[in-house]
């Protein structure tokens, strides 16, 4: 189903919202893990937002993304003083992993693997047709 024109604009001021809070309240930086959020979608009723967050450098994701969740009402309270004037009702903030870029990461991996497998074989192949002795009777006549 398509988002409706009400649907982006408050999960764009969520986001532009939530992302000024966290730095505010110090949350961009939970155990040395670097947190942004990638994306804001919003139910057509307005009611949730879900809010996808990227983690950077965290040894473990899930115990930081619980230490942001244990600050949830702080978030929201905050959130609730910034656009209180825009929604009728705050939505309830829940919070996932955004993991695209972790994908991307292992797909350069992998596209990189390709790569120097098939100029190992060229390489390879290149010194097998060197070495090989020429055909025919040489030019001698």
């Amino acid at each position: 189903m398509k988002e409706g024109k009400r649907q982006k604009q408050v999960a764009g001021l969520i986001q532009e919202e939530i992302n000024a809070i966290f730095q505010r309240l110090g949350l961009s930086f939970i155990n040395s893990a670097m947190i942004s959020v990638s994306s804001v979608q919003i139910t057509p009723d307005l009611l949730e937002a879900r809010i996808y967050l990227s983690i950077f450098n965290a040894t473990d994701k899930k115990s930081t993304l619980k230490k942001l969740e244990e600050r949830h009402w702080e978030v929201k309270k905050e959130l609730a003083a910034r656009i209180k004037t825009q929604v009728r009702r705050i939505p309830e903030l829940r919070y996932f992993l955004d993991d695209t870029l972790d994908q991307v990461f292992k797909m350069e991996e992998l596209l990189n693997k390709i790569k120097q497998e098939e100029s190992k074989n060229e390489n390879s192949n290149n010194s097998s047709n060197l070495q090989s002795p020429p055909l025919g009777d040489g030019g001698n006549q």
